[in-house]
């Protein structure tokens, strides 16, 4: 069983920048594919970013790519999402996911975190 918990997300005007951080606890990071993903208010959950288990390769969905940064410190256990030139539409809560084998660009994984409410204010 993996426990994962986020933090980072709060309140930022738009062109700004987060960081959200999410680390396990149970299990290796290592061992596991991670993602983060997002649900605005009335839309669907949808993938951001993803990173497979020994951080060598990154995933985008293209309405990130190119501002979010996907990155992984196996030694602390802990997945980061850098979040640069933020718009008003990226406000969601993000999740913070882990899957076993590679990354999926939908929603099928495993583990789940609580969740970290970012908001982008004009």
């Amino acid at each position: 069983q993996v426990r994962l918990v986020e933090s980072g997300g709060g309140l930022v005007q738009a062109g700004g920048s987060l960081r959200l951080s999410c680390t396990a606890f149970g299990r290796t990071l290592s061992n596991y594919a991670m993602g983060w993903l997002r649900q605005a208010p009335g839309k669907e959950r949808e993938f951001v970013a993803g990173i497979n288990n020994n951080g060598r390769s990154t995933y985008y969905a293209n309405a990130v790519n190119g501002r979010f940064t996907i990155s992984s410190d196996n030694a602390k256990n802990t997945v980061y999402l850098q979040m640069d030139s933020l718009k008003l539409e990226d406000t969601a809560v993000y999740y913070c996911a882990a899957r076993p084998g590679g990354v999926v660009t939908g929603l099928a994984y495993n583990y789940w975190g609580q969740g970290t409410q970012v908001t982008v204010s004009s």
